[in-house]
């Protein structure tokens, strides 16, 4: 069986790094691995049975600019939103967000796209949270792979992200 595969994926790289975060942060909700790759919020409130609406989805944006030039930009938003890059950049202070392409996501938080999870990232993104996250009790987030999640609450990603909680749509 591959290293990727649903039996093995408790196993990967990406997945053992968030579960040491998860860890050192005191989180006690377990991974849940899926039966199938989950790549969008939509694939992965049907695998969980859940309403989109409860799916922390991780965007990264390239935010510009900082002193430094370009720098991840994470927004932990509801399945069920759309993010207004426009209104965040004026939130935030920024000339302009673009949505990141895989390869720059891959190399500024170390997972592929539709395994971004809130935490342990190789560059700690600024991140901004949506607030209509806060209206569940639970809400599940992407744990390192497209196999899995792990359910959180709202106050707990921003405990986890020091994110900036905001009306991201």
């Amino acid at each position: 069986m591959a290293l990727d595969s649903p039996g093995n994926v408790l196993e990967n790289p990406s997945v053992l790094r968030v579960v040491a975060a998860l860890r050192e942060h005191g989180v006690r909700g377990e991974i849940t691995v899926l039966p199938d790759a989950v790549r969008t919020a939509r694939a992965a409130a049907a695998a969980l049975g859940v309403d989109v609406a409860r799916i922390a989805n991780s965007l990264v944006f390239r935010a510009h600019p900082f002193d430094d030039g370009i720098r991840p930009l994470l927004v932990l938003t509801s399945g069920a939103h759309r993010v207004d890059p426009v209104k965040l950049a004026d939130l935030l202070g920024l000339e302009e967000i673009s949505i990141a392409d895989a390869e720059f996501v891959r190399s500024r938080t170390g997972f592929a796209i539709g395994g971004v999870p809130p935490l342990a990232h190789l560059e700690p993104p600024m991140t901004v949270v949506d607030v209509s996250l806060s209206r569940y009790e639970t809400i599940w987030a992407a744990a390192g792979h497209p196999h899995t999640v792990f359910p959180t609450s709202y106050d707990e990603l921003l405990r986890l992200t020091g994110g900036i909680p905001a009306e991201v749509t």
